[in-house]
């Protein structure tokens, strides 16, 4: 069954929105699995994500913007294969236009949280023991929730455009 014709332009938001969910679970997952072993003087420490507030705060946003996207994704295939949507197109847009906007802002603070922490710790504790991978894995995992951002901006712009058109 091919999708119906107005449904075209919501396959391109289809593949930003999955690819913002995958973004953010490769970012959660590589967080999540995070340790390193810190040595000070004769003593040794395990330290994991959740010892580093903005660690835990980038983890909260992360799970809230896999929520919404996989919200959307939802809503989206819904739409894409019956054509219809499951509000009133008003109500759809409106819920599109806001979501994208908090959402977008959410995974940017996010990002820009783990980016500070991990940049001022590894200042500190660069060179004890391995905690040189941890804080790699801290950007790293930063960086994929930054482009999960970049994603639902693109996303918002979109839903931006799609409004006035229904207003």
């Amino acid at each position: 069954m091919a999708p119906p014709p107005s449904a075209a332009p919501r396959i391109g938001v289809l593949l930003l929105q999955s690819l913002t969910f995958a973004c953010l679970l490769i970012s959660l997952t590589l967080l999540t699995t995070n340790t390193a072993t810190l040595e000070v003087d004769l003593l040794e420490f395990k330290v994991r994500f959740k010892d580093v507030y903005a660690y835990r705060y980038m983890v909260a946003t992360t799970v809230m913007g896999m929520a919404y996207s996989l919200c959307q994704i939802v809503l989206t295939l819904y739409y894409i294969t019956t054509g219809n949507r499951p509000m009133s197109d008003d109500n759809n847009l409106q819920f599109d236009f806001y979501g994208d906007k908090v959402v977008s802002y959410l995974l940017l603070s996010g990002a820009a949280a783990a980016f500070g922490a991990t940049k001022d710790l590894e200042r500190l504790f660069s060179g004890s023991g391995d905690v040189d991978k941890f804080f790699d894995k801290g950007y790293a995992s930063a960086s994929l929730l930054l482009l999960g951002f970049v994603c639902t901006s693109m996303l918002s712009v979109y839903s931006s455009y799609a409004l006035p058109k229904k207003v």
